[in-house]
């Protein structure tokens, strides 16, 4: 049963990480149609963000927390590894992450994100360096 919830484990992580990387990039298109006005790119962007979130990031984002709790549950010596705490610490982050995409998607379909295009596109970049961080920490057990 553990080997099957790993797999959707994965699964889940795969699809979150891919919606995490195609927000921000949204954002960047929103910002960019934003600075020209163009009202009609504004409103596609924002529904895009807004199914995006709704439909693959957010029930991914809850896939990925309870299918890894149930496989903590099922192996608890997994807690007493520095690498599973390191893993944690950065899952934590990407969570505060994804939240912080949520409030950019508000702003920006309200109208009142001041963010440059150019700022999203390094945003764009945080869950890389986390995604590769996670993958060593899970492959190889530094610590």
């Amino acid at each position: 049963m553990y080997l099957w919830i790993q797999a959707l484990h994965l699964i889940a992580v795969v699809t979150w990480f891919a919606a995490l990387f195609y927000l921000p990039r949204l954002f960047v298109y929103h910002a960019m149609a934003r600075d020209a006005g163009d009202e009609q790119a504004i409103g596609y962007f924002t529904t895009m963000e807004r199914k995006l979130y709704r439909g693959i990031m957010m029930p991914s984002m809850i896939a990925v927390i309870v299918l890894g709790v149930s496989m903590l549950a099922m192996v608890p010596g997994l807690m007493s590894q520095g690498w599973m705490h390191a893993k944690l610490t950065l899952v934590v982050l990407l969570i505060g992450y994804h939240h912080v995409c949520l409030a950019y998607m508000k702003k920006l379909a309200a109208g009142t994100c001041q963010k440059s295009h150019v700022f999203f596109r390094w945003f764009n970049e945080a869950p890389v360096v986390v995604l590769i961080l996670v993958v060593i920490l899970a492959v190889v057990k530094p610590f």
